[in-house]
């Protein structure tokens, strides 16, 4: 029986989707729920499974190619999986003859090797073949990248020009849009990270052991942030139209990095969530991040947003603003410095904080008045224990 195979229901947010990477060519057979191909969408990869197991028939769309959904991408025929015949099992179960080598081309066939259509057309305008580039994606696919580093290994001068993806597209058009609808303004303060520095290294073991995760500095700034943002309402609002629209609640995105560039899953009602929940739901989202598995709803939504620059060693920074957010907390690398503490000069571990934030929504007091609220949370962060 012959099956199409659509693209599934996109989101109600993504209009369409492009084609990135087939995972079988014609002829394989496909375990059912097996991925046959990436879609690639402004916010997230997603995968099309096969809809029965059978052989791969005919690819009606190829890499590259927009698509929305319904769409009939290929054509399969419904088989069961192939038994292995009785001579094909004894030949297996035999010592193989010793055989002269093959030739290294016919060893790594490009075809099977798994990789970008960005990576193959770098190969191909430099003259690599594919299946010599490591591949540091999942399941060892290419990445444009990958060639990129692979032909600088080689000492060769090129250049190459390659269309933006989706998800670079999109940051870069919510970026300008921010710097051209906004008007953004960043404060900036310091925090003396030895309190928490000296409680984290106090419980760290224990909450381990109960929590099986470590216990990091990103879950102090969200229950900071959670604190300050009931503290000063309008850092956690949105302009839509004329109104102002203040939430009661704090849904605190947390920017990772991902191999397809910066994304911002959110933490749902963060008011709510204790150290632990911080932590386990930031390690989740970074593995699903790495792995181009996060969700459009993990991804939708937020009305505070939370950047870590320090983790790339970055002293200072004005994070730019996430609309229709009015506000996002930058936080640096921590670095030893010398600081005046009652009068006495001291070596500390100080950490540089940037508050961006829409001046239409914010006013200098209430955005100064967030970040101090913000240092004091965490020099003291006995004040979160206690809700003070």
């Amino acid at each position: 029986m012959t099956i199409e195979v659509k693209v599934p229901q996109l989101p109600e947010s993504v209009a369409d989707a492009t084609l990135v990477n087939w995972h079988k060519k014609v002829g394989d057979y496909v375990a059912e729920g097996e991925n046959l191909v990436d879609l690639e969408t402004d916010k997230v990869v997603l995968e099309v499974p096969a809809p029965v197991g059978g052989i791969l028939k005919e690819i009606k769309q190829q890499d590259g190619s927009t698509v929305t959904a319904d769409v009939v991408v290929a054509i399969m025929e419904a088989q069961a999986a192939p038994a292995q015949a009785p001579a094909q099992a004894q030949a297996a179960s035999a010592p193989a003859p010793q055989a002269a080598p093959a030739p290294a081309a016919a060893s790594a066939p490009a075809a099977n090797v798994a990789s970008s259509p960005s990576a193959r057309k770098l190969a191909a305008e430099n003259g690599v073949a594919i299946a010599e580039v490591a591949g540091s994606g999942r399941a060892g696919r290419v990445s444009k990248q990958d060639v990129a580093a692979h032909i600088s290994a080689g000492g060769s001068r090129h250049e190459e020009r390659v269309p933006m993806t989706r998800l670079r597209k999109r940051i870069a058009e919510r970026l300008l849009d921010a710097k051209n609808t906004t008007a953004m303004l960043t404060t900036f303060n310091e925090v003396d990270m030895k309190a928490v520095m000296d409680l984290r290294k106090k419980h760290q073991d224990a909450f381990v052991d109960k929590h099986d995760i470590k216990l990091g500095f990103m879950s102090f700034f969200v229950r900071a942030a959670v604190a300050a943002l009931k503290e000063w309402p309008a850092v956690n609002a949105a302009i839509d139209g004329e109104d102002l629209v203040y939430h009661n609640y704090q849904d605190i995105g947390i920017a990772v990095s991902s191999p397809r560039g910066l994304v911002v899953p959110i933490l749902r009602n963060a008011e709510n969530m204790g150290f632990a929940e911080i932590e386990g739901a930031i390690k989740d989202f970074a593995v699903k991040a790495k792995n181009s598995t996060l969700s459009i709803e993990e991804m939708t939504g937020g009305t505070f947003t939370i950047t870590n620059g320090g983790t790339f060693g970055s002293m200072l920074s004005t994070p730019i603003l996430n609309p229709p957010q009015s506000a996002i907390l930058g936080m640096h690398n921590i670095v030893e410095r010398p600081v005046v503490v009652n009068g006495e000069i001291v070596i500390r571990p100080i950490m540089y904080l940037a508050l961006s934030y829409d001046h239409r929504i914010i006013d200098g007091r209430e955005a100064v008045g967030f970040l101090v609220s913000i240092k004091k949370a965490i020099e003291d962060p006995t004040r979160l224990l206690f809700n003070i």
